[in-house]
This record gives structure tokens, sequence and C-alpha cells, in this order.
């Protein structure tokens, strides 16, 4: 098993139902770690390999970025549920941060967690 850890990724998005959040983006700020079946990437090197970071990264900034939440929790599902439909895919946990959410906070953050069945 291998764990794969984007740190710090900043996106904006639609995220909130309080009169002063409609209609704006607001700050997000996600961290993600993936364990994965690792396959023969550790011992080839070969890059054809290895579970394709890049893309999955691509794929949540470009569905972040389009969607519309009221809730925390339904974009941190959506993110959760986009990662674990990869194959190799075992296990996910995604937190968002809502920065600036709160008047004398940095931000308010959601965790979720998802685990594959044998």
């Amino acid at each position: 098993m291998g764990r794969l850890r984007i740190k710090n990724l900043l996106l904006r998005s639609y995220v909130g139902f309080n009169p002063h959040e409609i209609g704006k983006r607001q700050d997000l700020m996600l961290n993600i770690s993936i364990d994965y079946k690792c396959g023969k990437e550790e011992l080839s090197d070969n890059p054809e390999d290895a579970l394709d970071y890049r893309t999955i990264t691509k794929e949540i900034i470009q569905k972040v970025e389009s969607s519309k939440f009221n809730l925390l929790e339904a974009l941190a599902r959506m993110v959760l549920d986009l990662i674990m439909q990869y194959d190799r895919v075992q296990a996910a946990e995604v937190e968002i941060d809502k920065l600036h959410a709160l008047r004398f906070s940095e931000s308010v953050s959601i965790t979720l967690s998802a685990v594959k069945d044998e």
C-alpha cells in the first residue's frame, strides 16, 4: 500500500447559504490523503505504472471550481466520491477548510473518509 497526500490545494467555489455568501466564491483549502494499491512503480520507476495524481487533482479542481453547494459536507462528499472511483484507491480522507468563515478563526473545516470493502 502507498499513501499519497495532496496538501494545501487552494481553490475557490460557491459554498454557503447565508445571504452574504450567495453568489460569491469562497476560498477553500483541501488536504487529501489517498491509500492505494502500489503496483510496480517503486521498482520500475516508470510513470505509466504510477497512480496518476495529476489527473486526479485536475479532476478535483474542475469539479470543485464549477460546483455550488450549501454545505461543506456535500462538497467534501463529492470530492471523496471522485477519488474513490479509481480502482487502485482503497481508502481516502478529504479535509476541506473554508477560510475566513468565522470572524475570529482562520478557517472552519470538515473531514470525511471512506474505505472500500474487500
